[in-house]
């Protein structure tokens, strides 16, 4: 490990003297961090008024800290968690697209997760939700820094149910006989059932998603206590399965809420945040930082089941045909909610206006836990405890997109954020509602916009305009810079091969993996690198 930055210690030194009480010894604080899937801007009320099924994070929200330019570091699932996780972009890290039910492998294991450090640095680590970075032999949660992991180990519609919920188009449920017809539906899995793991065993296959919820808030409350009893603190990392598709909503659904399914779902996903935030603070109140954010921006082309981009339109793209929510690098794509609250330390009713981004999670946690940075590496991140305590509100003067899968090589920097401009050299749109998909085009000189300005990205800066001249110099720079500080940084490269062997299935024997009894994958107790997978009912 290298030696902490100048600002970890100054950090530490003001976490020291606001939690040291006479006559105690030094207890570092709890993390929670809490990510929700394809999750809008605009889902949020603190963020959009029109938005009326989320009264406990709007209370959150009042109590705590609200970013309202704050950027995951991905437009997709695997990526964004890879980046959270270690702190890197996937051109670094090696995850620059979604693993599959097939993976052989995952994070590449000489990243090292923001779980680990904190495991050196003497805290109790937990995974409660989606994964998504690999499930097969080490790359499971389980050996990737967690001591306690319950959750799915990629999408919940990566696999049937059966309680299917609500999807577009619909999916059938699980066959549950042999000889029952199959359904065969695009972009729908019939054949294996969606497990739920509780570290390395499978308890449930097919996955119960109405109880999914439920079920992550009772374990997240037992991992808390579990570490409070032991006096270590904690970092939980639950990354929610709200609101990716399918929803599932309440047997009775909110009838304040306008939005039907997706308002439903989001009230559930509000109250589930609400219940969170009463255990941490049961603990003490102001032992625990708690940062609620998303992965990316809402899937578009599942229509009314997709989230509220608020203001973040996109509108360029949308002329030429497409989305410019998820797997884009439009707004809509990588600007999501992030709320962090920490009584007694980080300022309430605060709106912070500083360029930050899930990159920079793994820093901070980092710094404020008084531990270091793993050497030997590159961060993308920043240690942001200055803007979270209130003392500046300075983030990023570079932020990097990468392309997430709508246009471009998946992974490459091909749009980056300066100040309030932002230039595309590559611009597409991913799959509307209505099925167009806007082309890839590449520009060079790029596409400028001024987002202070034109928060809607619906007209570039003439390329002739004084302002477009004047800035361009600026990010010609700042691209080139970042493209060769990559290009000389110790870089993973993640395995993508497949083998439907390593598909997680309980019973092979039962139609679509069912198994009633909890089994453990052997494979993941031998630390070989040969990929297997036999399954052992307990």
């Amino acid at each position: 490990m290298g030696t902490p930055s100048p600002w970890a210690v100054l950090v530490l030194a003001v976490v020291l003297a606001g939690l040291l009480a006479p006559h105690e010894a030094f207890k570092k604080p709890n993390f929670i961090v809490i990510l929700a899937d394809d999750v809008g801007w605009g889902d949020l009320g603190a963020n959009w008024a029109e938005t009326k099924e989320t009264p406990h994070l709007d209370e959150l929200a009042a109590e705590g800290t609200r970013f309202v330019d704050f950027h995951s570091a991905a437009s997709t699932c695997s990526p964004s968690r890879a980046s959270l996780l270690t702190g890197r972009l996937g051109v670094r890290n090696g995850v620059t697209h979604n693993f599959a039910v097939t993976s052989v492998a995952g994070l590449p294991l000489n990243e090292t997760t923001l779980a680990e450090v904190l495991r050196e640095a003497g805290y109790s680590t937990g995974a409660i939700g989606k994964w998504h970075l690999g499930h097969h032999g080490l790359h499971h949660p389980s050996f990737r820094g967690f001591d306690y992991y319950f959750g799915i180990p990629y999408s919940h519609d990566m696999g049937c149910t059966d309680t299917p919920g609500y999807n577009l188009p619909p999916c059938p449920p699980c066959p549950r006989h042999d000889t029952a017809p199959r359904v065969a539906r695009k972009d729908c899995y019939t054949e294996v059932a969606l497990p739920l793991f509780e570290n390395i065993t499978i308890v449930q296959q097919p996955v119960n998603l109405s109880s999914l919820a439920e079920r992550y808030v009772e374990k997240a409350a037992w991992f808390i206590q579990q570490a409070s009893d032991t006096g270590h603190p904690f970092f939980l990392y639950l990354a929610l399965a709200h609101m990716h598709v399918p929803l599932e909503v309440p047997p009775l659904p909110s009838p304040a809420s306008g939005r039907g399914i997706y308002g439903a779902a989001l009230s559930e996903m509000d109250a589930l945040v609400g219940q969170i935030k009463q255990v941490a603070d049961s603990h003490g109140k102001g032992n625990t930082l708690l940062w609620f954010t998303g992965d990316n921006g809402p899937w578009a082309q599942k229509c009314e089941l997709a989230g509220c981009l608020g203001p973040f339109v996109g509108g360029w793209q949308r002329q030429r045909g497409g989305s410019s929510a998820k797997q884009t690098t439009w707004e809509g794509g990588h600007r999501v909610p992030a709320l962090v609250y920490w009584p007694g330390h980080i300022p309430a009713k605060r709106t912070s206006r500083a360029l930050l981004s899930t990159l920079d999670i793994f820093p901070t946690l980092v710094a404020l836990a008084g531990a270091a940075l793993p050497p030997n590496r590159r961060f993308d991140g920043l240690d942001v405890s200055p803007v979270l305590f209130g003392w500046s509100d300075v983030g990023h003067k570079v932020l990097l997109h990468p392309n997430s899968g709508a246009a471009g090589k998946d992974g490459e920097i091909e749009t980056l954020r300066l100040a309030q401009y932002k230039a595309f050299y590559t611009t597409g749109g991913a799959m509307a509602c209505g099925g167009s998909i806007g082309p890839a085009e590449h520009h060079q000189p790029p596409l400028i916009f001024n987002l202070d300005r034109d928060i809607q990205e619906q007209e570039p800066l003439d390329m002739a305009s004084t302002e477009y001249q004047a800035v361009l110099p600026a990010i010609s720079r700042a691209y080139i810079q970042a493209l060769e500080d990559i290009k000389t940084d110790n870089i993973s490269v993640a395995d993508y091969s497949k083998d439907p062997a390593v598909t997680p299935c309980c019973n092979s024997q039962l139609v679509a993996c069912r198994c009633q009894a909890p089994c453990s994958q052997a494979a993941m107790l031998d630390h070989s690198t040969e990929p297997r997978a036999t399954w052992l009912c307990l």
